[in-house]
Formats: structure tokens, C-alpha cells, sequence
């Protein structure tokens, strides 16, 4: 473009190019007297000069920056960030066995990544918000929550790993961060109905697979016996993962812990549940229909009910394949679990 009055000029185009904004952001800016377009032809231009400057103003960075919607009620994300959290599947992230933040974690036989709980926590809560989990397990979602800034409500049967969870906060994310979240060592069945009606912002956990644990194939023993690790929970009669029936082993889940956590919960916000299928006997257990089934419009104690807002996958393609059924016999390696998610209305 030809300079004006010896003020080099370059087109909408170019602007909304070098400043890597939209032509809507150009018009935003103008409005805001940030920018001053000159018509040349009937055509907006800008000073080169002015663009160039503006280009380094921390003022202007502020403005551009994805601002959170005014009416976002439920988390701090922008449209940018909303979108992709909203796909039907995740790929599983941790920071892998032999990262030293990893040591206190891979003492439980069933943890689960708190990178992969972080993203539900941030999708589903703002920032100061309580999240309860009534299987607080090795604390991965304790660490979660203290890494994003919410209040974490930890409830875990097992003495050790109850201990262990304060101690992976201490370790792993500094000294005193225990202190911001409440550890409560004891049975979610007796803990859960102590606290209060429509009290905590989310519900997020990963129950007992039933009587998983127990089963000690191939890939337990290579990977848990032989490192000396706990193969099983506990032998605590209170143990879900040891009541023998199926059936009881999901009716105690739904009343005395999941409907419990449906109460506590406020109206409105979701509850999630990472679970995956399983084998016994030979028979493959749908563990997450079951679940479904047994949840989905339900009524809530105190008022109000739960609705089935989707399940994600939750790949885990770091998993090691094994021979299961060969060579004649297809039998699944389940590399994926389901992430749940039901909103009380």
C-alpha cells in the first residue's frame, strides 16, 4: 500500500496478520481507541509504525487474551479451552513408573493418574470449589486439587494409604499442602452420611472393580509380586472389593456410597465415576452399563435426581499387551476405561 502523507501504511489484512488477531479483534481494538484505522481508497489502513508498537504493548496482550465467558457458571476455562475438553475420549497421561514423583503412587494396586482427574477438576469446578471423592485411595485426587487450587474431601477405609496420600502432598507438591484438604480415615458407608445435604461442588472417584484385585494373572505377577508391591486392597470386611456377590457388591455401591455422594452434592453439578470392564470366570462384566443402569434417573435423598451426561473413553495406550485367548479364543486386552458423568438436576 502507498505511504500516506510519508506514514507507511499496510492493509486490514496484513494488520490482523502480524498482530495474529481476527478482522473482528482489528474492529475490536478500533473501538476500544487502541488502534486508529486510516481510509485509503475506501479501504481501512493502518500505521505500520502503530502496528509494530502495539505489537509489543502489554496492554494489548491483555486485551487479546480469551477472556471466560461472564455467565461460565461452572469453570475458568475460555471457549478455546472449553471445546476439546468436550470430546468422548481422553488418552490417559502419567508421569510414567520411574518418574520420582510417581514412587508413592505406584505403591496402590489401583491408582489412577491424578494428571487425568486434574482435567476433570478444571473442566467441572472453579477455582476455590470442593471436590469429594469417597475413595481417596493413594490421594490422586488430593493432588489435584491442590494443584488447581480446590478443596479436596478425601475419605479412605485403609489406614496406609490414607497415611500415604498426606505424605505424597507433603512429598510431592510441598510442606503444608495436607493441610488445605480434609483426609478422613474410615468407610465411606458410615463417613458419607455424616456430611451435609447439597455441601460439596463435585463428586469425583474410582470405586472397587469388584473382586479384581484378587486375580493375580500373568501381568500381576511380573509387574506387581515381583517388584513387592500390594497385589490387593485389603482383607477388610468392609472392603467392597471382598463381598463375594456381584449383585450385593453393586447395591452396597449405589445406596451406601453413590446415592450418598449424590446427597451431598449440590444441585446442578456432576459426579464422576472412573470405572472399567472386567473379566470373572470367563464372564465379561459390564461394569460401567451396570452402573449406568442402576444411576441413571435416579432420586436423590433431600431432592433432586441424577442424569447421564455422557461417558468418556479414557484410553490407555501405555499398557502391555498380553497373549490373553490365543490361539483360539478371542478375549480382550482392556486398554481403556470409562469416565461416567452424571449431573444432578
Amino acid at each position: 500500500m502507498e505511504p500516506l502523507f510519508g506514514i507507511e501504511l499496510i492493509s486490514q489484512t496484513k494488520a490482523a496478520k502480524f498482530l495474529d488477531v481476527s478482522s473482528l479483534m482489528l474492529t475490536k481494538l478500533e473501538e476500544h481507541g487502541i488502534l486508529h484505522p486510516q481510509i485509503v481508497n475506501d479501504k481501512k489502513a493502518y500505521n505500520l509504525h502503530e502496528v509494530e508498537a502495539l505489537k509489543t504493548d502489554p496492554s494489548f496482550a491483555e486485551f487479546v487474551k480469551p477472556k471466560v465467558a461472564k455467565n461460565n457458571t461452572l469453570n475458568d476455562l475460555t471457549g478455546a479451552e472449553w471445546i476439546p475438553e468436550t470430546k468422548s475420549y481422553m488418552m490417559q497421561k502419567g508421569l510414567g513408573a520411574n518418574h520420582p514423583d510417581a514412587q508413592i503412587e505406584k505403591l496402590h494396586p489401583a491408582p489412577y493418574s491424578f494428571q487425568d482427574i486434574e482435567r476433570l477438576i478444571l473442566f467441572f469446578t472453579k477455582k476455590g470449589m470442593s471436590v469429594l471423592d469417597p475413595f481417596g485411595g493413594i490421594g490422586s485426587t488430593a493432588k489435584a486439587c491442590e494443584l488447581t487450587g480446590r478443596k479436596c474431601i478425601s475419605i479412605e477405609l485403609s489406614p496406609k494409604y490414607h497415611e500415604l496420600s498426606v505424605l505424597r502432598l507433603e512429598k510431592e507438591v510441598g510442606q503444608g499442602a495436607s493441610l488445605n484438604h480434609t483426609f478422613i480415615n474410615g468407610d465411606s458407608c458410615q463417613i458419607l452420611p455424616t456430611l451435609e445435604n447439597n455441601s460439596v461442588d463435585m463428586v469425583v472417584t474410582s470405586p472397587p472393580y469388584w473382586g479384581i484385585l484378587h486375580k493375580q494373572d500373568r501381568k500381576v505377577e511380573s509387574e506387581r509380586i515381583a517388584n513387592n508391591l500390594d497385589t490387593k486392597y485389603s482383607d477388610s470386611e468392609q472392603d467392597l472389593g471382598n463381598v463375594k456377590d456381584y449383585q450385593q457388591f453393586l447395591q452396597i455401591l449405589m445406596d451406601q456410597v453413590f446415592m450418598q455422594c449424590a446427597r451431598v452434592l449440590r444441585k446442578g453439578k456432576y459426579m464422576m465415576l472412573v470405572v472399567s470392564d472386567f473379566r470373572d470366570k470367563g464372564e465379561y462384566i459390564s461394569f460401567h452399563s451396570d452402573l449406568i443402569h442402576a444411576l441413571n434417573h435416579k432420586s436423590v435423598q433431600g431432592g433432586g435426581k441424577l442424569i447421564l451426561q455422557g461417558t468418556k473413553v479414557l484410553i490407555q495406550n501405555h499398557k502391555r499387551m498380553m497373549p490373553y485367548g490365543y490361539p483360539s479364543t478371542y478375549v480382550e486386552n482392556i486398554h481403556h476405561q470409562y469416565i461416567i458423568i452424571f449431573r444432578k438436576i
